[in-house]
């Protein structure tokens, strides 16, 4: 597993928690391999205000790419809220994999055509 940290310069703590709840939560997927990267860009520059978005994208293979960003004061408020969105894409896509996995087609439309 791969994850790379790009972006505004990032508190050691930061980067260091950054990868292990990324570690934890795509250790749960059975592709491999598998690449995150995490982006922070500082929408208004050196104004100020609510402007640190990160972008958090995982990369899994012969799967789309899946994208989650938003936007907050701070980058741990930041990468706390787009890494809740980036848990419920997850949790959706072990949940497609599972339903395949669980349902052959043939199996399960044989099976609904002799019940009929």
């Amino acid at each position: 597993m791969k994850i790379e940290l790009r972006g505004v310069s990032l508190a050691p703590a930061l980067g260091a928690r950054i990868e292990r709840r990324l570690n934890r939560e795509l250790g749960r997927i059975q592709a491999s391999p598998v690449t995150a990267v995490v982006t922070f860009i500082d929408d208004n520059g050196p104004k100020g205000g609510r402007a640190l978005r990160c972008a958090l994208t995982v990369r899994i293979p012969r799967r789309p790419a899946i994208r989650v960003e938003d936007v907050a004061e701070n980058a741990w408020l930041a990468f706390d809220r787009s890494f809740g969105g980036l848990k419920r894409e997850l949790a959706e896509y072990r949940e497609r994999r599972l339903e395949r996995a669980r349902y052959p087609k043939k199996y399960f439309a044989a099976k609904r055509l002799v019940s009929e």
